[in-house]
């Protein structure tokens, strides 16, 4: 039995939550993943793991031979970098993710400059609007949009990002221009499940926040949708800024309640922090965080923030 390998399954195991879908993950046949959990079982001669047909749970003992293994994968990891040079010179491949608008239009030219500068370094590039768990998913660095629950993660601010109110001078003009919040009740909204809530727009009036009514005409499931239908005149729609930069600035989309706008969210840039940290990750933080930090200010939207 290869001992660091089955102890490498039955970590996805855990991870996973299943045989089942930690072979998916490996691309492993289930048999041999069940075989190489049994043999580490058999070896140790105690059970590790609890199933049943609704979950897989660990033992005590379980817990505690999970964890010595994690420490142990990483420590074998760490020796096999070092080993390798990779301390020595940034090389090895990376895996980032970003939300998908921001990605594209921000992260994926910073990426393009990061190769050309780094030819021994690859990056894999993962874009989702979906929290994608860094140690879970086996992700070097994030750019998240929003404040940061109490975490492990380590984080490095480059900027922040407006919720804004927007719509087309079309609309406008028919409609007229709120300028309350409590004004929304008469005008059709747009709402879509994106970074703000789909049902409810909060603002701040002096020191209180509020959430007036609306009048969503249109429910849509992309912010990038939203914006579609506010350009057609359908109504108004609250997305992130950086999303309507290039529409504000060519005049085809107005920002409207600017001073009632709720605090700007933070954009960050995070890694699991673990160490020694790779030179390739350092790399790639100390070039990315100047680069995104001068790109979210390109796009500032008037007063006030990004």
């Amino acid at each position: 039995m290869d001992r660091l390998d089955a102890m490498h399954v039955l970590i996805a195991v855990v991870d996973a939550g299943s045989l089942s879908a930690a072979a998916r993950r490996l691309g492993m046949p289930l048999a041999t993943v069940s075989r190489k959990v049994n043999d580490l079982e058999s070896h140790l001669k105690t059970r590790l793991l609890t199933r049943s047909t609704r979950q897989l749970t660990l033992t005590e003992a379980g817990e505690s031979y999970v964890a010595a293994c994690r420490r142990i994968l990483d420590e074998v990891g760490e020796a096999e970098r070092a080993a390798t040079g990779e301390y020595r010179a940034p090389r090895g491949e990376l895996a980032i993710t970003a939300p998908v608008v921001f990605g594209r239009l921000h992260v994926l030219p910073v990426v393009a400059e990061f190769l050309a500068q780094f030819p021994e370094i690859g990056v894999r590039l993962m874009l989702a609007d979906s929290v994608v768990n860094l140690l879970e998913d086996h992700v070097d660095a994030a750019v998240r949009i929003g404040e940061l629950p109490d975490s492990a993660l380590v984080a490095t601010r480059v900027g922040t990002m407006r919720r804004v109110v927007c719509a087309s001078p079309a609309y406008l003009a028919q409609h007229g221009t709120p300028a309350h919040p409590d004004d929304l009740a008469a005008h059709a909204c747009i709402a879509s499940n994106g970074f703000s809530s789909a049902r409810a727009w909060t603002f701040r009036v002096g020191k209180e926040t509020i959430s007036p009514p609306l009048r969503s005409r249109l429910l849509l499931n992309t912010p990038e949708a939203a914006i579609d239908a506010a350009l057609l005149g359908i109504g108004l729609t609250r997305v992130l800024s950086y999303q309507v930069a290039a529409a504000v600035r060519e005049g085809k989309l107005a920002l409207v309640l600017e001073d009632f706008e709720p605090p700007a969210w933070p954009v960050s840039l995070v890694h699991a922090g673990q160490a020694p940290l790779p030179l390739k990750l350092r790399a790639f933080l100390d070039f990315a965080a100047p680069r995104l930090r001068a790109r979210l200010e390109a796009v500032r939207l008037g007063k006030g923030g990004v």
